[in-house]
C-alpha cells in the first residue's frame, strides 16, 4: 500500500485541535477560519483512511488513530521546521501599527506577543487609520495594523487576513465644559444635535467615518463635514479647542488636556477590532501576536458582548434600534 503524501499545513491543524481538544480556539491560534480549519482536518482523516477526533456539541475527542498519529505529527512538523531554518536567515523586524500612540487594545497585545517572542523585533509605528495601514500591508511596506477590518473596501480586504481581537466600547472626548462632560458616560440619545468628529475627509481612515455614519444613523446626531487632518497632539487639541465638537474614539484613546473621555451606553457601542496581516504571511513574531491576542482576550472576555449593545451590520440582544 502507497504511503499517503501529506501536506504538513493539514498536521499542522491536526495538532492543534488536538492540542486544544476545541475548534474554535485552535483555528484562532492558527488564525484561520474554523470552516477551513474542519475542512483541513477532513481531508486529513480522507488520507489516512480514518477517524481523527470525535465531535460532540460538548467535547471535542482524539480517537485511538488520532492518539497513535500525535507523536508522528509533531515530529514530521518538528523537521519540517528545522529544514526551513536550516535555509534561513533571521526573519526581518515586524512592523506593527498600532494607530493611535496610547493604552489602547492594540498596544496591550504588542506588549504581550514582545514577551512571548524577546528574540524577534516587533516594531511599533502610529499612523491612524486602517484604510491606510490596509494599503501599505497589500504594497509589503508594512506587516500588521489593527482596525475594523469590514469598513474596508471589498477588493482590499480580499488580499488580507484578519484575526478578530475584541469587541471594542466607543467613547466620547469632549471639552471640559462641555454639558456632557457632567456625566459618568454618555447615552447615545443625549448627543442628538450634537455634530461630532469621526474623521471625515481623512482618507486614512474611512473605514472609521463609515463606522460613525452607522451608528449615528437616524438618531439625530450629525457626523462633522470634512475638515483638514490634524496631525500631532497639539495640532489636535487646537482643533478641538477651536470646533468644540465632540469626538468619537475608543475606550483606549489617549487623553487629551483640558477634554475628558466618556464611554457612551444605552446601548453601548462596539467597534470589531481585528488584528490585519497580509495573505500568506509567515513570521514568528505574527505568530506570537496572535497568542497574545487570544491570552488577553480569555483574561479580558474581549468578545463577549455586554447587554444592550451595539455592533456595525446588526444590534445584539436588548439595543434599541436607531
Amino acid at each position: 500500500m502507497t504511503s499517503p503524501d501529506v501536506d504538513p499545513r493539514l498536521l499542522r491543524g491536526f495538532l492543534a485541535v488536538a492540542e486544544e481538544l476545541h475548534f474554535t480556539r485552535a483555528a484562532a491560534r492558527l488564525y484561520v477560519a474554523q470552516q477551513a480549519l474542519s475542512r483541513d482536518v477532513r481531508r486529513l482523516e480522507h488520507a489516512l483512511g480514518t477517524t481523527l477526533f470525535t465531535r460532540t456539541t460538548r467535547a471535542v475527542e482524539l480517537t485511538a488513530d488520532g492518539v497513535r498519529l500525535l507523536p508522528h505529527a509533531r515530529e514530521v512538523l518538528r523537521a519540517h521546521e528545522e529544514l526551513a531554518a536550516a535555509f534561513a536567515g533571521p526573519p526581518p523586524a515586524l512592523l506593527v501599527d498600532l494607530n493611535t500612540d496610547g493604552p489602547t487594545t492594540a498596544r496591550l497585545v504588542l506588549e504581550r506577543a514582545r514577551e512571548l517572542a524577546p528574540g524577534h523585533e516587533l516594531m511599533a509605528r502610529f499612523e491612524s487609520g486602517l484604510t491606510h495601514a490596509a494599503t501599505e500591508i497589500a504594497a509589503g511596506r508594512l506587516d500588521v495594523s489593527f482596525g475594523y477590518v469590514a469598513g474596508l473596501d471589498p477588493a482590499l480586504r480580499a488580499r488580507l487576513a484578519h484575526l478578530p481581537v475584541r469587541h471594542e466600547p466607543l467613547a466620547v472626548l469632549l471639552p471640559e465644559e462641555h454639558p456632557l462632560a457632567a456625566l459618568e458616560s454618555v447615552p447615545l440619545d443625549a448627543l442628538a444635535g450634537e455634530t461630532v468628529y469621526a474623521g471625515a475627509g481623512n482618507p486614512r481612515t474611512l473605514e472609521w467615518t463609515r463606522l460613525a455614519h452607522e451608528l449615528f444613523a437616524g438618531r439625530g446626531i450629525a457626523v462633522a463635514p470634512p475638515a483638514p487632518v490634524a496631525m500631532g497632539k497639539e495640532e489636535f487639541m487646537r482643533v478641538m479647542a477651536k470646533t468644540r465638537n465632540p469626538v468619537l474614539v475608543t475606550i483606549g484613546f489617549l487623553d487629551m488636556p483640558g477634554c475628558v473621555k466618556r464611554p457612551l451606553v444605552d446601548p453601548v457601542p462596539l467597534s470589531p477590532l481585528s488584528m490585519v496581516w497580509r495573505a500568506g504571511l509567515r513570521h514568528p513574531g505574527l505568530d506570537a501576536l496572535a497568542r497574545a491576542a487570544a491570552e488577553l482576550q480569555d483574561a479580558h472576555r474581549w468578545l463577549e458582548l455586554p447587554p444592550a449593545s451595539w455592533l456595525p451590520g446588526g444590534l445584539t440582544s436588548g439595543a434599541r434600534g436607531g
